[in-house]
């Protein structure tokens, strides 16, 4: 598979708009095409409009908090792959956040490498399921 042709389209979820703005300028140098949301409801607003692969979700935003966009996103889009960030995070809301369906859960600031990987592995998980739906397209439950 080349990565080079293989773009990656996430949502960036995070309302230190300093923060998203680097991430997003750094994931874009490599092949992830990001699109920014400040706080839950741009989020949501935003996926009702445009596909994406992966979230990126902070968890303390102000209004809407992390695990409040991930219930709603799990409900919206049971698929959609959701890694949790968090410069706050304390294990007990990591766990709660797993719980709830997040695909991971990554400490602020986190290794840009160590992102990126876990961004390519939702999005795989993402595709391969979806493979796996199309496959059995023929053989639908009523």
């Amino acid at each position: 598979m080349d990565n080079t042709q293989d773009l990656i389209h996430i949502l960036l979820v995070d309302d230190e708009k300093g923060y998203a703005n680097v991430l997003a300028n750094r994931l874009s140098r490599r092949s992830i095409e990001t699109t920014k949301a400040h706080d839950g409801t741009q989020a949501l607003q935003t996926l009702r409009k445009k596909d994406f692969d992966v979230v990126v979700l902070d968890l303390k935003m102000e209004g809407m908090d992390g695990l409040q966009v991930l219930e709603i996103i799990r409900r919206m889009i049971p698929d959609l792959p959701v890694i949790l960030l968090s410069g706050h995070g304390s294990r007990d809301t990591a766990e709660e956040g797993l719980s709830m369906g997040a695909f991971a859960f990554l400490t602020k600031p986190c290794q840009l490498q160590e992102l990126i990987d876990i961004i390519k592995k939702a999005a795989a998980s993402r595709s391969f399921q979806a493979g796996m739906l199309s496959s059995r397209s023929g053989h639908k439950k009523e």
